[in-house]
């Protein structure tokens, strides 16, 4: 005989603090991994639902200001001077301030996300860190030199398609954490792959020499 509650349904059982915190890892790393790819959508979008407590929620932690108005609005300046130099084709010097932004944010939002679950934020910052290198490295620098072999009138759309991609990994990472971490794997796939044919392609240059 089954057991009757009360309530005419089963309660809700609380996710075991292990798989909490391990869920949030893997969406602080999906986070970090977004923002190494394009920096800025993805802590708008993720601050922006944590502040309506959709998905995530960063005032459990310690880094609850990374849902706060004066945070976003601080991303979306940065976001608004980084598109106008991209324009202005700035080039290496903008390249480098990206990359050093995806990593801080990216930091930020991992450290964030595992802060929440009761975890050690330090532990974000490392994983956070860590990825944010990868889906640069992986991405976003597959983009660039693709940027820069495009036209003119073609290479703006390529940071188009960074947006879109870093945008939708961050809402995987929220909602379906287990799948951003497939994606990070894919990224050290695409990595090791985009440098072993640059090896045989320089390896075959020289050999033409």
């Amino acid at each position: 005989m089954g057991v009757v509650y009360s309530h005419g349904a089963p309660p809700s059982l609380p996710t075991p603090p292990t798989i909490s915190l391990l869920l949030a890892i893997a969406t602080g790393a999906g986070l970090a991994g977004a923002s190494g790819v394009r920096p800025f959508l993805p802590a708008l979008l993720a601050g922006w639902l944590a502040s309506a407590n959709i998905g995530i929620d960063f005032a459990r932690g310690r880094l609850d200001f990374l849902e706060s108005t004066g945070f976003l609005l601080a991303v979306l300046v940065l976001a608004v001077v980084a598109y106008a130099a991209e324009r202005s084709r700035v080039g290496r010097p903008l390249e480098i301030g990206l990359a050093l932004t995806s990593g801080v944010l990216g930091a930020l939002l991992c450290a964030g996300a595992v802060s929440a679950a009761q975890g050690q934020s330090w532990i974000g910052v490392l994983v956070g860190a860590a990825c944010a290198a990868l889906g640069f490295a992986a991405v976003a620098r597959l983009l660039a030199r693709a940027r820069r072999r495009a036209g003119a009138s073609a290479a703006p759309l390529f940071a188009v398609y960074g947006d879109v991609f870093a945008l939708a990994l961050a809402a995987v990472a929220i909602f379906v954490p287990p799948l951003a971490v497939i994606a990070l794997v894919a990224f050290v796939v695409l990595l090791v792959r985009s440098r072993t044919e640059r090896g045989q392609k320089y390896e075959g240059l020289r050999i033409l020499r």
